[in-house]
């Protein structure tokens, strides 16, 4: 995936396996950044990566 890449919540959704719920309460908790466009929430691949290499670090 490129680090420019916007992902919407459902491709977010499935590439975690988690619920829409689960993924808005990240962005809500800002562990998962994301951006407005017009109405539409997107996630930059980039924060997508950091919060799985920080999932990856408090597991460790």
């Amino acid at each position: 995936m490129p680090d420019d890449q916007l992902l919407t919540v459902p491709e977010v959704m499935a590439l975690l396996k988690l619920g829409r719920s689960t993924v808005y309460d990240l962005i809500r908790s800002h562990r998962l950044v994301s951006i407005k466009v017009g109405r539409c929430r997107r996630i930059p691949a980039t924060s997508l990566r950091a919060f799985i290499a920080d999932q990856i670090a408090e597991a460790a």
